[in-house]
């Protein structure tokens, strides 16, 4: 072997080594973790309710229209039951009724609601004596006159004095009749403060009756709030109506 041997292999050679300790320096390349996202919250239901009218006669009907999202179970009440995401049904109530909407979902649940006022045409005076006076003197209740108050107040106004005060020298002239007084609103305000309102004024007509000589073991008081309408129209005129106390014989 020649002299200039070993010097050729040993320069052969530095580029391999070169390459590999370069090679060894090179970090892995480092793989990132997948990033799992959290799913997104259900969303919470909600719906719509209406009823069309919502004030009608006795014996006619209504609309009831709803829509919902996000629900997977859905009641109509009252004894309507389960129902489609959304959709319409005709009913025909028998009074004044609050129709609900029961909803829930995975995001919750939630209710929605229509209200329905019926009124109740007055009777002819002819079938209320029949109906209602029962043992005492035919034509008594077709004499009774009703009092009417003004808005949002049971005070005894001049008009409805006159009223109670013809109504009491006719009970008092038939002192065996027993009677019930009720009162009545408009349709304005909620159904709760109505019914309040409606009771002050039966209260305040038994106290003017009793002041004149009507025995209070004779009456008794109910209040209808702005349920059992006679007029139905937005006016005040009609309001003016439905304002009042009447007496009905037992």
């Amino acid at each position: 072997m020649s002299k200039t041997a070993p010097l050729v292999l040993a320069l052969l050679a530095a580029p391999a080594l070169w390459l590999l300790s370069c090679h060894r320096q090179i970090p892995p390349p480092v793989t990132p973790a997948p990033v799992t996202e959290a799913p997104p919250a259900p969303s919470a239901p909600s719906c719509t309710l209406t009823a069309e009218p919502a004030m009608v006669e006795q014996g006619k009907s209504v609309t009831l229209s709803w829509t919902t999202q996000s629900a997977t179970q859905i009641v109509l009440e009252p004894g309507l039951g389960p129902q489609q995401a959304q959709g319409s049904t005709s009913v025909t109530p028998g009074g004044s009724t609050t129709y609900s909407l029961h909803i829930s979902g995975p995001g919750g649940q939630t209710t929605c609601s229509a209200r329905v006022t019926v009124s109740v045409p007055e009777q002819p005076a002819a079938s209320v004596r029949e109906e209602n006076l029962g043992p005492g003197p035919a034509g008594v209740q077709s004499e009774l006159k009703d009092a009417f108050f003004d808005y949002d107040k049971s005070d005894i106004r001049p008009d409805a004095a006159e009223a109670l005060t013809s109504d009491a020298k006719l009970l008092n002239a038939h002192p065996n009749i027993q009677f019930v007084i009720e009162g009545y609103c408009d349709q304005r305000g909620s159904e709760e403060y109505n019914l309040g309102l409606g009771q002050r004024r039966a209260d305040a007509a038994r106290a003017f009756l009793a002041n004149l000589g009507v025995s209070p073991d004779r009456m008794s008081t109910i209040s209808y709030g702005k349920d059992r309408l006679i007029c139905t129209e937005a006016t005040e005129d009609c309001y003016q109506k439905n304002r009042r106390v009447h007496l009905r014989v037992k």
